[in-house]
């Protein structure tokens, strides 16, 4: 990496080992089929529980889908304790009675907004949020959080603004209607995100991944197009950057841990048509770890990680741990998945920590 982009593993590091309660994914793309089979158990090797996105196709917009997709990632993970937690997919149809069902369903914790054509299978997502009264209405009473993906999809928008825009034209004026709904801003990537988070009270929280930590928008043209960073939303300004540090860091319980880890096969990211998504999930506490180090706050991680998510989705926090060891480990430039290969986040290069076995 060169100049504003990733200098965490050159630094001087002097803490050998730590323990973490076990931590959980609060925004994680499993996919379907073959590659859920592939990528699951790394997920299942560091965190207790996921929550799992829906913009499968096609898309978890049913309780009776969500069952059947539930089973399949457990068929996924058979023989470790890993609890998928399992979100429904908003759409313009989505009903009170359907959300209804879903409250009284044990496993699913969410309901997902995709702004329609906002990132990867979000063709059947909302085109207007309004239409969503009824749904988003009976989520609020229930207790159902919305988890939003937080951009706008208006051609006239600049992409690096598309974050911004969406807080004053949809986020705003939805918390403004649904003042007792409870949101999660996914996979912030801007100052503005994490003070418009700030600004709202405890009903408002926030995941942030790790490669918005990692990279700053230069990291997707050094030394030529970068496909394997770029993401929806993609990354933004070093300024933003360093705010979302500080975010995490400020140890604010408002923002836990979410990678949007998104396994996409080596073909179609460097195709002529990129996919959006990076894949972190063969490594991400090890990453996050590395990124805590690096801004003096790993005292901080455990709270990230582990607590402050099941806070604000009214869950017990977890109970066994997981071991990180000052031990460097290479990533692999790729991984097998469903015949294909997969190319992970920092592939071909070293990381500071690894994960005790």
């Amino acid at each position: 990496m060169q100049n504003t982009s990733w200098y965490i593993i050159r630094l001087i590091m002097t803490t050998q080992s730590i323990t973490l309660t076990r931590p959980d994914d609060w925004h994680l793309h499993l996919r379907d089929g073959e590659i859920l089979n592939s990528v699951a158990p790394f997920t299942a090797k560091q965190f207790q529980r996921a929550i799992v996105m829906p913009n499968l196709k096609p898309a978890v917009t049913t309780v009776k889908q969500a069952v059947e997709y539930v089973d399949r990632v457990l068929a996924a993970v058979e023989g470790t304790d890993f609890e998928p937690l399992m979100t429904l997919y908003l759409t313009d149809n989505t009903s009170a009675d359907e959300i209804r069902a879903a409250h009284k369903s044990c496993f699913i914790k969410a309901v997902k907004l995709y702004p329609a054509g906002a990132t990867t299978n979000s063709d059947e997502g909302v085109t207007n949020i309004r239409k969503c009264d009824a749904a988003l209405e009976e989520m609020q009473r229930a207790g159902l959080p919305l988890l939003v993906h937080g951009e706008v999809t208006d051609p006239g928008i600049d992409v690096f603004d598309r974050e911004k825009v969406f807080i004053d034209r949809v986020l705003m004026p939805l918390t403004n209607r649904f003042p007792g709904l409870k949101i999660v801003f996914e996979h912030i990537t801007t100052s503005d995100a994490a003070d418009f988070v700030l600004d709202m009270g405890a009903r408002v929280g926030a995941t942030v991944t790790v490669h918005h930590l990692m990279y700053n928008r230069n990291a997707m043209f050094e030394g030529g197009m970068r496909p394997h960073h770029y993401c929806l939303p993609v990354l933004k300004r070093e300024r933003h950057r360093e705010a979302l540090l500080h975010a995490v860091g400020s140890g604010n319980p408002k923002f836990f841990l979410g990678t949007d880890s998104a396994p996409h096969a080596k073909n179609l990211k460097e195709s002529s048509c990129g996919c959006a998504g990076i894949f972190t999930a063969h490594a991400a506490i090890e990453l996050y770890a590395t990124v805590f180090e690096a801004i003096g706050a790993l005292d901080k991680l455990e709270a990230f990680a582990s607590f402050y998510g099941p806070d604000f989705y009214g869950l017990p926090r977890n109970t066994g741990t997981i071991t990180l060891e000052k031990k460097e480990q290479r990533i692999p430039e790729s991984y097998p998945m469903a015949g294909e290969q997969l190319v992970p986040l920092m592939a071909g290069q070293t990381i500071p920590w690894t994960l005790k076995a």
